[in-house]
């Protein structure tokens, strides 16, 4: 895709005709954030705002239908892009993602009035089961309802947020194959989060537990997830192993959940001892 980032990158024009159609279409809206994306890390915020603006109009249009997924991408993939190309840190743009997220899910963003109350129709007509289940919940005294907004909510919150990383890895990388061949691979494979940054995410998540602000806590281990995927990529590179080896990662990665915790915890360990660092020392 490389020839059609550098066709968007000739003039303003073309970068906001090619965000504007990709959001246009369905399913097509992370073309048109990641268009946004590279525009802003190549040339700021200021000078992007005309292609965002492009991407956004139709994906606004989209929310109004009920789709809220394309336009709050647009939103938090640009964000992301700013802090990154201010700071010039993956983790950083990381945390506010997962912040910026955040705050979307708390403020009911994903969840449009009367969808939750619909999800939960749909689920006591479909499934006897998980009606019976619900019925016990709200003699309990739980609020089913607020119960069925927060799943909405988190489900695609997560959605939107890793959507978004995605948009910007390939932004980033649009970027670096035009302007600094090679640059990427380099700096996504020496993501890492710092204990400082963990500090950060911590923080964070108890504020949503003694305030009740589930919201804040449910998608803030989405940086340690990307970081320990940075560091499943750079220990295969350093090793110069085989990039099937990327493939099967990424399937039990998906289908396993277990993987999912391992990645975590080797993450979150490698933000104490540097685990690249460790392993090319030793070679």
């Amino acid at each position: 895709m490389l020839p059609v980032a550098r066709w968007l990158m000739q003039g303003l024009p073309q970068a906001m005709i090619g965000a504007a159609l990709s959001s246009l279409v369905p399913w097509l809206f992370w073309l048109g954030a990641s268009i946004a994306a590279l525009v802003t890390l190549r040339k700021g915020l200021a000078s992007a705002l005309p292609v965002i603006m492009a991407a956004a109009v139709p994906a606004g249009w989209w929310w109004s239908q009920g789709d809220v997924v394309p336009l709050a991408s647009i939103l938090l993939v640009t964000l992301m892009a700013v802090v990154l190309r201010a700071r010039m840190r993956w983790s950083e743009a990381l945390i506010v993602g997962a912040l910026g997220g955040a705050l979307m899910i708390q403020l009911g963003s994903f969840t449009p009035p009367g969808s939750a109350q619909a999800l939960l129709d749909q689920l006591q007509q479909g499934a006897p089961q998980i009606a019976t289940m619900l019925d016990d919940m709200a003699r309990q005294g739980v609020d089913t309802q607020e119960l069925a907004t927060l799943l909405m909510g988190g489900v695609t919150g997560l959605v939107v947020l890793m959507m978004s990383v995605a948009c910007l890895a390939l932004a980033r990388a649009w970027q670096a194959g035009l302007y600094n061949p090679g640059g990427f691979r380099e700096e996504f494979h020496a993501l890492r989060l710092m204990p400082r940054e963990l500090l950060v995410l911590f923080v964070v998540g108890l504020a949503g537990v003694l305030f009740d602000l589930p919201g804040l806590g449910m998608l803030i281990w989405i940086p340690l997830l990307v970081a320990g995927i940075a560091l499943v990529h750079g220990v295969i590179g350093l090793k110069g192993m085989h990039g099937i080896w990327l493939g099967v990662f990424y399937v039990m990665l998906v289908f396993t959940w277990p993987m999912i915790l391992i990645v975590l915890l080797v993450a979150l360990l490698d933000s104490f001892v540097n685990i690249r660092a460790r392993l090319g020392s030793g070679n």
